[in-house]
């Protein structure tokens, strides 16, 4: 007899399932240059997907977990959402108050796992421009990296959740590597935004352990030459997006666990975040440089998450919400926002050296 998180979980799984089959059967059979208004579309849908989901989190997340008495229910609170008051002899009320932080953590896990995408954009334009992949074949190599990067995820967000669960001190670890990673971003300069394809260590990989064939076969990731199958570059492109997302998801995983302890909240938010990356890509990539505070901003945001981490239990004790945390993620987002479209920067002067 299957649990009932078990069936909630295995339905959103097969929900996901789905609508990635039909994505890549459906809407993505033929390779093209995907447009900004299209992006703009899907990014819109992605998003309005999400909104449905936090809606059918705070009429129905008591689902989730399976609570069906008030015994269970003072269960999972404990166990996730310390925090919350319940009311004693008052099912239904107590119910409300559950179902409210919890579909609260999901929206602001979002938020953040999404805002936090932002920066994995930078990365992966990077790497598309410096492995000169055409722009025809971005929406496929995405494709394959999202489906990748749930799975990786999944792992991630259940084997973390349960490490914190059996040793507390570990979210202390997690709030001191984001300080560090935001404060980084304010040191890195333009400079270190640069990446030698030759010395990229997935690239060292897959020259040592795979046969590589040495140009791009269309939108192919694998080509028979002499009866032997290989791998073409393009191949190589993806598992560079599935490292980059490896290495970004040591940052946004433990930030969302700032906001809930819960892995199954962490889990939903983290992927509905990556199935809108993709349509997001296309959509930022068009206007990225009109944002040219919001990587700082980025790095606030994860200041401010890693202190919240450290400094939790007296947060707790003079009762910050998570509200609070919703309404400062916000803000920062929207004051880079504002400030790049403000001072946004000047471009003449570098046009005018280089054509002179």
């Amino acid at each position: 007899m299957f649990s009932n998180e078990v069936l909630f979980f295995g339905g959103f799984l097969v929900v996901i399932s789905i609508m990635l089959l039909l994505d890549l059967g459906v809407f993505n059979r033929k390779d093209h240059i995907v447009k900004f208004g299209e992006a703009a579309g899907w990014t819109v849908a992605w998003i309005a997907l999400a909104l449905v989901f936090y809606f059918v989190i705070k009429t129905h997340g008591d689902l989730v977990h399976g609570v069906d008495n008030f015994v269970q229910l003072e269960t999972i609170r404990s166990k996730y959402a310390p925090h919350l008051t319940l009311i004693p002899g008052n099912f239904e009320e107590s119910l409300k108050i559950y179902r409210e932080n919890m579909s609260l953590e999901f929206i602001t896990g979002y938020l953040l796992e999404y805002a936090l995408s932002v920066d994995n954009i930078f990365v992966i334009i990077l790497i598309f421009a410096s492995f000169g992949v055409r722009a025809k074949y971005y929406k496929k190599v995405l494709f394959w990296g999202v489906l990748g990067a749930i799975l990786m995820r999944f792992v991630f967000i259940f084997v973390g959740s349960a490490l914190i669960q059996r040793f507390e001190w570990i979210i202390y670890l997690f709030g001191i590597l984001l300080v560090y990673q935001g404060g980084k971003i304010f040191f890195q300069g333009d400079e270190d935004e640069k990446i030698d394809p030759a010395k990229h260590p997935v690239v060292k990989f897959a020259s040592k352990y795979l046969p590589v064939f040495p140009r791009y076969v269309y939108e192919h990731f694998f080509v028979k030459k002499k009866g032997k199958w290989l791998v073409t570059p393009l191949f190589v492109v993806v598992l560079i997006v599935e490292f980059t997302d490896l290495i970004f998801a040591v940052d946004s995983v433990p930030a969302v666990f700032s906001v809930t302890k819960d892995p199954y909240v962490v889990f939903f938010s983290n992927i509905f975040a990556i199935m809108g990356l993709r349509s997001m890509f296309f959509f930022l990539s068009n206007i990225m440089g009109l944002f040219r505070f919001l990587k700082y901003g980025l790095g606030v945001l994860l200041v401010f998450i890693g202190g919240k981490m450290l400094a939790h239990k007296p947060l707790e004790a003079m009762g910050f919400e998570t509200v609070y945390s919703l309404y400062i993620i916000l803000g920062i987002l929207a004051i880079s926002i504002l400030a790049s479209v403000i001072f946004p920067e000047k471009k003449e002067v570098k046009e005018i050296a280089s054509n002179s």
